[in-house]
């Protein structure tokens, strides 16, 4: 993600110093939740509940692509019509996707319309349908053994590591675009792998999402 996006900003990026804030409601929450309405919501409901699905993992690993340059801000805000185009992220229909696809893709202004990662996007489902235990499992394999420290402060959360940088080589290798230790460290974050919630940040250690009925999937 860049900087503007949750897992950089919580590494330091724009807020080296700082521990958990508080919010309006008076609950603590991690800096960069605090940017939008759009943020706040994603951190409680969605940054750090384990993902274990082959969709929810696919989904991720392409917003996470889809984000490369650009704010996290504006792929939440854009997420909604990416489900749609995308089949709801569903592997098998992406996989099956053609030129004619990725021009319609293309034509549509409520996306980002990128083509190198449209056509990742299409790729990396079929990369991650060859793979004979499944996304989820093959990713889940690097989660680290035992969990990190609380971090105090956004200069704590680090912008990748080891496990990250050898889960991206592992994905490379078969196929997968637009995974490197940074950008694969922010989806590990954002599924659960690892909790960088803040040590106050009313999230930490919750494993669920909390502070908002549930959302509805697209």
């Amino acid at each position: 993600m860049s900087v503007e996006s949750p897992p950089q900003e919580s590494s330091g990026a724009d807020f080296p110093s700082q521990g958990a804030r508080r919010g309006a409601d008076g609950r603590f929450r991690c800096p960069w939740a605090l940017g939008a309405a759009d943020l706040m919501r994603y951190h409680d409901l969605e940054w750090g509940v384990v993902v274990r699905d082959d969709r929810g993992l696919f989904e991720r690993v392409s917003l996470e692509a889809f984000q490369a340059g650009l704010s996290w801000l504006t792929v939440l805000r854009k997420r909604a019509a990416l489900r749609e185009v995308f089949c709801g992220f569903d592997m098998a229909r992406v996989a099956a996707f053609t030129e004619r696809d990725v021009q319609r893709l293309l034509a549509d202004a409520r996306i980002i319309r990128s083509r190198a990662k449209i056509e990742a996007v299409i790729s990396n489902a079929r990369a991650a349908l060859a793979l004979p235990e499944g996304l989820a499992e093959f990713v889940w394999r690097y989660a680290p053994e035992s969990p990190p420290p609380a971090p105090k402060t956004a200069a704590d959360v680090p912008a990748s590591t080891p496990e990250s940088a050898a889960l991206a080589r592992a994905l490379k290798q078969r196929g997968v675009r637009f995974v490197g230790p940074t950008t694969v460290y922010a989806m590990m974050q954002a599924v659960g792998m690892v909790d960088d919630h803040l040590v106050d940040c009313h999230c930490r250690g919750s494993g669920t999402a909390r502070g908002y009925p549930a959302e509805s999937p697209a």
